[in-house]
């Protein structure tokens, strides 16, 4: 191990120990130091990522309660949150679709239609990677669709023989593969682990608000996400594929290789089916008002509509393709253990280590000192504190996971909120849409590290495209968090 390894390892523990032992920041309550502490160290742990995210997050189960801040009883509850059955049922499901080609059917079928040009086939693969996002986690679409992505650049330079142009198309489709997933999991509350994560802070925080369920995202994520889309979509074909204008491509390649795939087989329809079910049931399971019509929600029927929640209906939709027996793989069902035991464990404990932090700073009382420090922001103007909370949490997702960063930034933006008249909305969720943003460096995200291994992308290209949309995605962010949820 060299140097810089060892000097990132110990500055956590080591800034730690500075803080509790010379730093006091509220003498009748020792236990708002000892926090800070921990917070600082994971935040260290975090963004250099010297050890792996998840063994960072079993920090605050083991020194939460060892500095007396909470038992460890209560930390581990929050390792365990309902919010996170929401993922299990989630990610069961888009195995499952994986596993019988349901994706692939799906992107072709797309392409069939839309890729007779660059710029079309460039619409295509981004649409097909949005709407599959916003259902699967954006690295798994990525995971997904880079092979197809793949096969359509080879196709494309089999068609042109000016090797610029194929390596601008090769760019645009790789990026816009990666920008669209990332995109596509804004729309719902199940497309990227940020999200669930927020709603977890906010059922947890804000209990009797009973303001936020998957619809009520929905209808601030989606035309959001898709006003971005057309954004994203712009600046890319701006970019890359301007000098590619005259390129007429053979539309029956992507009709054949739908037409091989031949019939939809048993397991697909199925898949589709319980696939199509959860969406349909978690867009109605709570009240909907549309103007002057009221539509009740079907969780009222087991007496109070809270008892039933998003993650209850994901982990019975998942249970089923354990159950559907598979026609053409006799003794198997839609989806097995084995191919469930893929789990993202690491997500999950990074879910519980959130919630642990949040917990770690209102049972210590961070959360009111913090609120107590922020008063500046009392006059300051809303549209003023969102623009700054965006910038901020989109720089540091430039460098750390976002996951990391909305982890960090969800308990101080509640103590902001304390200390203002606003609702928690208006400073949360476009915090939460900040965190997905991040489109300049490899790093920032995982579809952008996956499609830079395709060694078909500069680094510069993906500089230039992701400064404009790091930009773009900030104005949207602010201009929809104003209309929409006021």
């Amino acid at each position: 191990m060299n140097k810089g390894y060892w000097l990132k390892l110990i500055a956590g523990p080591l800034a730690a120990v500075f803080i509790i032992a010379f730093v006091n920041l509220d003498p009748a309550n020792p236990m708002i130091t000892r926090m800070a502490a921990i917070t600082i160290w994971i935040a260290i742990w975090w963004l250099t990522e010297i050890v792996h995210l998840a063994v960072t997050s079993l920090l605050p189960f083991i020194f939460i309660p060892v500095l007396g801040i909470c038992d460890a009883k209560t930390v581990a509850y929050q390792y365990m949150d309902q919010v996170i059955f929401l993922f299990i049922g989630g990610f069961i499901i888009a195995f499952a679709i994986e596993r019988w080609n349901l994706h692939k059917r799906i992107a072709l079928r797309i392409l069939s239609m839309l890729g007779k040009s660059p710029s079309s086939i460039l619409l295509g693969v981004m649409l097909t990677a949005y709407l599959l996002s916003m259902w699967i986690s954006n690295t798994a679409t990525t995971m997904m669709l880079i092979s197809a992505v793949f096969a359509i650049v080879h196709q494309i330079e089999n068609h042109i023989e000016n090797k610029k142009q194929h390596n601008k198309i090769a760019a645009a489709l790789f990026i816009g593969l990666a920008y669209s997933a990332t995109i596509g999991g804004m729309a719902t509350l199940v497309g990227t682990p940020p999200n669930m994560i927020f709603y977890r802070f906010y059922t947890e925080t804000y209990p009797n608000n009973n303001d936020l369920d998957f619809l009520t995202w929905f209808k601030i994520g989606f035309p959001l996400s898709l006003t971005f889309l057309a954004v994203c979509f712009f600046v890319l074909k701006t970019i890359f594929l301007s000098s590619c204008k005259d390129i007429v491509l053979d539309k029956n390649y992507f009709l054949n290789q739908y037409k091989s795939l031949g019939k939809m087989s048993t397991e697909e329809k199925a898949v589709g089916a319980v696939f199509i079910t959860t969406a349909l049931l978690w867009f109605t399971r709570s009240d909907m008002d549309i103007g002057s019509l009221k539509l009740s929600g079907w969780a009222n029927l087991f007496g109070k509509s809270e008892i039933v929640q998003d993650s209850t209906v994901a982990v019975f939709m998942a249970l089923l393709l354990f159950i559907i027996p598979s026609k053409s793989e006799k003794g198997r069902a839609l989806i097995t253990w084995q191919e469930a035991s893929k789990l993202p464990f690491d997500i999950i404990l990074l879910f519980g280590s959130g919630f642990a932090i949040a917990k770690g700073f209102e049972v210590s009382g961070l959360s009111n000192f913090l609120a107590a420090q922020l008063e500046f922001f009392k006059t300051a103007d809303p549209v003023v504190i969102i623009l700054l909370i965006c910038i901020m949490i989109t720089i540091i997702s430039e460098f750390a996971s976002n996951i990391a960063s909305i982890q960090l930034a969800l308990p101080v933006l509640i103590s902001i909120q304390k200390g203002l008249d606003v609702h928690p909305l208006l400073l949360m969720i476009p915090a939460t849409f900040a965190a997905s943003l991040g489109f300049m460096l490899p790093v920032a995200t995982a579809p952008n590290t996956i499609v830079f291994g395709s060694k078909r992308i500069k680094v510069n290209d993906m500089m230039k495209a992701g400064f404009f949309l790091d930009i773009a995605g900030i104005l949207l962010i602010v201009l929809f968090s104003l209309l929409l949820l006021r």
